[in-house]
């Protein structure tokens, strides 16, 4: 991130918006008739503010750079709005971490500063890429102990030889809202305070935005991981269905 890069950021950054009230997924008991349950799963340990959205299993290790702007210090609650679709049975729509009680009225996509900015438009967004079917939310101050951990373990397949033990226990202990596989898990990192809450990602691999809540004080109030567009995905499934208008 350099100040040419800022300045462009700052030109466009009224573009790069989520048009959905994101917290709404976590209010309401249904958008569009669409049933949507909540999941809390936990804090998240942010003790620098530098916060890291990564696929844990492809994209995660101290080489990751953190979003540029901050978030507030400490341990901070983890929670999931669960969509019950019909077709597709339950999926994890979003994921919020929330850091104070105020209520946003803008959604800033959270960004590295490195971005090539040139030529973005409406409904554009970078987000992070997802090889695995999971996500994981941490700080950057873990990622050298993860680092660490993982070496040491030199396991050849990290889920299926370490992870996926604890996702299937998960799933024993908290069957609701999971497959028998496990959909989630609060991992901390042995031989550290370093929680890093880890699930699964809404249809699978793709690429998914983060966006930072702003309050109307313009303080950061939370974080944002949308994984399905709950309106868009009606309309596709609609389609789908052969319920299109003539």
């Amino acid at each position: 991130m350099n100040t040419t890069w800022m300045q462009q950021w700052e030109s466009i950054k009224h573009i790069l918006v989520c048009p959905t009230d994101l917290e709404s997924y976590f209010t309401s008991a249904g958008i569009l008739g669409l049933p949507v349950e909540i999941l809390e799963i936990g804090d998240v340990s942010l003790p620098s503010g530098k916060i890291v959205v990564r696929d844990p299993l492809v994209f995660l290790d101290s080489t990751q750079k953190p979003y540029f702007v901050n978030a507030p210090k400490g341990n901070f609650p983890v929670t999931i709005a669960v969509a019950k679709f019909e077709e597709w049975g339950n999926r994890y729509a979003a994921v919020r971490v929330k850091f104070t009680d105020g209520q946003p009225v803008r959604y800033q996509e959270a960004l590295i500063g490195n971005e090539n900015l040139e030529g973005v438009q409406q409904d554009d967004y970078f987000g992070f890429h997802v090889d695995a079917g999971l996500a994981c939310i941490t700080d950057s101050e873990a990622l050298p102990a993860f680092d660490a951990f993982v070496n040491k373990l030199n396991m050849p397949n990290l889920y299926d030889d370490y992870f996926a033990g604890l996702f299937k226990e998960s799933y024993e202990e908290h069957p609701e809202h999971q497959r028998q596989n496990g959909d989630w898990i609060n991992w901390t990192i042995p031989g550290t305070d370093y929680q890093i809450p880890m699930f699964a990602t809404g249809f699978g691999d793709g690429t998914y935005p983060v966006y930072f809540g702003y309050d109307k004080n313009n303080s950061i109030c939370g974080l944002y991981i949308q994984f399905i567009d709950i309106e868009l995905a009606l309309s596709d499934e609609k389609e789908d269905n052969g319920d299109d208008e003539p």
